[in-house]
């Protein structure tokens, strides 16, 4: 085999490894996170991200890639959390057309819960010490 095809195989079996850590942390979060403080992975990034925010609050659209959503798929999660009241949206004061997110009391207070969990899940599947 050539030094290139070997290159190449070792390349795709380090990015294999990749996808089944991330699988792995991934499968794990969702199970942890939904039995002990009902929100999925993706609502407690959305939180992560409100709660270390300035004043709580993301544009939209800043927040959909931070946590690697699309819009749409950001949308749902915000109005699951918003129904929950862990989020309020509204206006963007300096931009009419921009709409803001919002970590209201309940929200920060359920993220800091989790946040213990959310940690110790992940030094868990990853072998570091919590």
């Amino acid at each position: 085999m050539s030094n290139r095809v070997e290159s190449s195989n070792e390349l795709v079996g380090a990015f294999r490894d990749l996808l089944d850590r991330h699988a792995q942390v991934t499968c794990a979060l969702e199970r942890r996170l939904q039995d002990e403080h009902r929100l999925g992975m993706s609502e407690f990034e959305v939180l992560e991200c409100l709660a270390t925010a300035d004043a709580g609050l993301q544009r939209m659209q800043e927040l959909a890639g931070a946590v690697h959503l699309s819009q749409s798929a950001l949308s749902r999660v915000v109005g699951r959390l918003e129904a929950d009241g862990l989020v309020d949206r509204c206006m963007c004061p300096t931009d009419r057309r921009g709409i803001q997110a919002g970590i209201t009391a309940a929200g920060r207070e359920r993220f800091e819960a989790a946040l213990p969990t959310h940690r110790a899940v992940i030094a868990t599947v990853l072998g570091h010490d919590a």
